[in-house]
């Protein structure tokens, strides 16, 4: 199905299309204008079926210099990789549910901020991808959104927002070491990735040496997020930290990996799995945004 019009049909009452396999959430009765795009049918993802040929990174910039106009949204895992799993739950169906809540809110409450989704379904995404539609969309904020695990103890609780960075103890090594583990899943993944090995802990460390130029306003965000967590939802923070992962190594923009709980820990993985718990989550994130936004764009 092709459409050379300059308007993009959406579905009634939906709020997301698909843009090259990623998730925009755009408002209800003003959809963007976009130059003869095509579309083609691929498939159905909350009832839309549109890919977009042509993206939107050549559209120009406008307003006010510090001002937020895009964020991505990264549900961790998907498809293939279900990350953390217990008998009754999955990590990927957990925080998709999460991301797609936060998603809801920010384009409720901030209509003018392009809101993407990495994906919106349980599917595979690699993560240079990730970073990719970040990048491509030039987005201002990259949020990856996780739950954590402890193979080691089932009372360890609490949430944790990371920036790249150097790992500071061999707790941070792991988490990043799981995390980053999904690249073994994904086809030719030494050339991708240059040689990088997901179990080596140089690697890692050698990762955790870019993205300076946003390190600032990244732990500015992390910081946000966990006192959110901590005043908004009750949670136990275990504060902001840093480590070498592969999703925020190639973002161009302040980037964090939040874990919002241990799904080895009995209590946590019922909070988390309940729809109360990630509507809470969700609102403390999006609590944390909209200070976040509010601080830069006061900026001269």
């Amino acid at each position: 199905m092709t459409n050379q019009s300059p308007i993009i049909a959406l579905k009634r009452n939906s709020l997301l299309k698909i843009i090259k396999g990623s998730v925009v959430l755009w408002p209800l009765l003003a959809m963007m204008a976009l130059p003869k795009p095509v579309l083609s049918l691929r498939d159905t993802t909350n009832g839309i079926a549109l890919e977009l040929n042509r993206t939107v990174e050549s559209r120009p910039r406008l307003g006010r210099p510090n001002e937020l106009r895009t964020v991505v949204i990264d549900p961790g895992h998907g498809g293939k990789d279900p990350g953390c799993m217990t008998s009754r739950n999955r990590e990927s169906r957990i925080v998709l549910k999460m991301a797609l809540q936060l998603a809801r809110k920010i384009k409720t409450e901030m209509p003018e901020v392009r809101v993407i989704l990495t994906r919106a379904s349980d599917r595979f995404v690699d993560l240079s991808e990730r970073a990719a539609i970040a990048n491509r969309n030039r987005a201002d904020l990259f949020i990856s959104i996780h739950v954590n695990a402890n193979p080691h103890s089932r009372a360890i609780k609490g949430t944790e927002t990371y920036t790249l960075g150097l790992h500071k103890t061999e707790g941070n090594l792991d988490v990043a070491r799981r995390e980053n583990a999904v690249i073994l899943k994904e086809e030719n993944y030494e050339q991708k990735y240059k040689g990088f090995n997901p179990n080596s802990p140089l690697a890692h460390i050698m990762l955790a040496n870019y993205q300076h130029a946003f390190m600032a306003s990244s732990i500015n965000f992390a910081e946000k997020v966990e006192r959110s967590f901590k005043h908004n939802a009750d949670r136990k923070s275990k504060g902001v930290k840093q480590a070498g992962f592969v999703v925020l190594w190639r973002t161009t923009m302040p980037s964090v990996l939040v874990e919002t709980g241990y799904l080895t820990n009995a209590d946590e993985e019922k909070y988390l799995a309940s729809a109360a718990g990630q509507e809470e989550i969700s609102t403390a994130i999006f609590k944390a945004f909209a200070q976040y936004k509010a601080e830069i764009e006061t900026v001269e």
